[in-house]
Formats: C-alpha cells, structure tokens, sequence
C-alpha cells in the first residue's frame, strides 16, 4: 500500500484540550482531547510533540491506519498504552504525510481551509497571501554601477572644485580683513 493511500484514512483533527503529564527525570507528554469530525466522540491522543496547543489543526492517524516510520516502514496504528493512559491515535508530522520539508517529531498543521475530519492534503498547503508592492522613492545617491567618467569630465570636475576652493578661500581672506 502506498503512502498516499494511507493518508486517507488520516483525519484532520482539533485539539479541544490538553493535560500536561510527565515530571521530572521523564519525557513531557501531552494527554489531549482531540475533535476529528464528531464532536460528541473525541478520541484521546498522547504525544511529545512540542507544538501542540490547544485549538492546534492538526493531521491525525486514528486506530486502524497506518502510518511510516522513520525506517520506511508502516506500523498500525492501535490502541495502545503511553504511560498509563490509553491513546486512541497519532499526531502525524510531515515525513508521515509524504510533505516536502517539516521535521520528524513535530506535529503537521493544517490550514482551516481543510475541513474538520477529512483527510489532510497530499501536498503541504502554502499560505496564500496577497502580494503588495512597494514603490521607493527615487535615490540621490550615486550608485555603483553608474557610468564612468571620461578623462575630459573628470578633468572638467577637477577644475570646478579648484576654482571653488579659490573662491572660497578669497571669501575668507576678504571677510578677515
């Protein structure tokens, strides 16, 4: 079975509450109260995942799927036992979803357009923002890559800065005196 099959048994889920567990000297877990499309039959999900919040959209793997591992392989997701509280599911990362970019252990979100209980998409969905253009003011400053003086200008700005000091300096002598 190909992992795009797998995901369609994955439902897209809201975390309606959360319960800290784990003290000190053991791994923190989060025991949390999770909406997948009914909201009279949440399922319980525990997990490490540091991102998960409460009202988080996240992509869930419910008893029954399955799910890959960081090996490659697929593993059924069952009811099972995390530090004495059963889990009924998965928090599911990008790697699980077949997404480009993402890290392993880090819960997939899903954007609100995906609605509530449906299976997450196949590709990771990118925010659709609106583009908007700046305009800047023109620059006074010279640039780079203006265009080089010939000899003749540089010569001609050379003359009019000495003829400038000139005056300059003969407006000062003449204020002294």
């Amino acid at each position: 079975m190909a992992v795009h099959q797998w995901i369609a048994d994955y439902r897209v889920g809201v975390v309606e509450s959360i319960q800290e567990s784990g003290g000190k000297g053991t791994k923190a877990l989060k025991i949390c109260k999770v909406n997948i499309g009914d909201p009279d039959n949440l399922i319980t999900v525990v997990t490490s995942a540091p991102n998960v919040r409460a009202q988080s959209r996240l992509a869930v793997a419910p008893v029954g799927s399955t799910v890959i591992t960081p090996q490659g392989e697929g593993m059924l997701i069952a009811k099972t036992s995390v530090s004495g509280v059963m889990s009924e599911g998965m928090f599911c990362d990008s790697k699980m979803l077949g997404w480009d970019g993402g890290s392993e252990g880090i819960a997939a979100q899903i954007d609100e357009s995906v609605a509530l209980g449906a299976s997450p998409p196949l590709n990771k969905p990118r925010p659709q923002h609106e583009t908007v253009e700046t305009v800047l003011a023109e620059s006074q400053v010279k640039g780079l890559f203006e265009k080089k003086l010939t000899k003749e200008e540089k010569k001609k700005l050379a003359d009019e800065k000495k003829k400038a000091r000139k005056a300059a300096k003969e407006a000062k002598q003449d204020a002294g005196s």
